[in-house]
């Protein structure tokens, strides 16, 4: 039985149970593609499947529970690993609560066209209720890494130049901000007015303050789904930038966001101590 028939057997018993409301997964799309999918329906839930297409991360969808308010229902989502640790920051930052969630968990090695998967250790997400499928046992590619090791190899202002020449290539069309899990203000600091943070202009100035202004808004959060990068229609290294901090964090806290929701970041943590010596 292959994953897909395992996401459709779970899905289809916990709708016909009543135990979840609808299921968030993917679907065939028009065009041979696969897209985010709904079902509600036993009959819906056949339409489930998965595999090296699903690049979404439906963490993202489930923030519309939050929107609901009490009359939020419980509902199913399947979750690659990258996911779940987004779900697993969005628990730790009381944007839902785990108990609404039935994690359908799917192990993996990775999906077709992003970065962020060529370096990604984890094979299992770090939450599920029912885990389906078989845990791959295939290492994960270098490119990334490399990429990032030739990037740091270059002297500061190469690497200024670098920066300043993809920030400038940059649109504002905010679609790295508004594909990110992470990325939930109901008003983005980047279109406030009052007081006005930034202006909106599409200038090399104000293009480089929004993305590390949200590059610093996402240090100890960002869970690496590489999301950002993979809708960026101008091909901006979004998530290079973002792997970036994440490694810093790794390097000085020994901490990964989301591999639980119990743990606070270091930057969302204070103890007296650190202030000694």
């Amino acid at each position: 039985m292959s994953t897909s028939d395992d996401i459709r057997r779970v899905a289809r018993e916990l709708l016909e149970k009543g135990e979840v409301a609808r299921i968030y997964g993917y679907a065939e799309g028009r065009r041979g593609q696969v897209r985010p999918f709904i079902a509600r329906t036993p009959a819906e839930a056949e339409r489930l499947l998965f595999d090296r297409r699903c690049v979404h991360n439906l963490a993202l969808y489930l923030l519309d529970l939050k929107a609901e308010g009490a009359e939020a229902p419980r509902v199913g989502v399947v979750m690659k690993p990258c996911d779940a640790r987004a779900l697993n920051v969005l628990v730790l930052e009381h944007q839902l609560d785990r108990a609404q969630v039935h994690v359908i968990g799917v192990p993996c090695n990775g999906v077709e066209g992003k970065r962020a998967c060529g370096t990604c250790p984890d094979r299992t997400p770090p939450t599920y209720d029912t885990l389906v499928g078989e845990v791959p046992t295939e290492e994960p590619g270098q490119a990334a890494e490399d990429e990032l090791a030739r990037l740091l190899a270059l002297p500061p202002e190469e690497r200024r130049r670098f920066w300043a020449e993809q920030f400038a290539r940059c649109i504002r069309c905010y679609a790295c901000r508004q594909v990110c899990p992470m990325c939930y203000c109901e008003v983005c600091i980047a279109e406030k007015l009052d007081p006005p943070w930034e202006s909106i202009a599409i200038a090399p100035s104000e293009n480089e303050f929004y993305h590390v202004l949200r590059g610093y808004h996402l240090i100890g959060r960002c869970i690496e789904c590489g999301e950002c990068e993979r809708v960026c229609p101008m091909g901006i290294p979004v998530f290079l930038y973002q792997r970036y901090l994440a490694e810093e964090v790794r390097r000085t806290f020994d901490f990964r966001p989301g591999m639980d929701a119990e743990t606070l970041a270091p930057f969302m943590t204070f103890r007296k101590e650190e202030l000694e010596g």
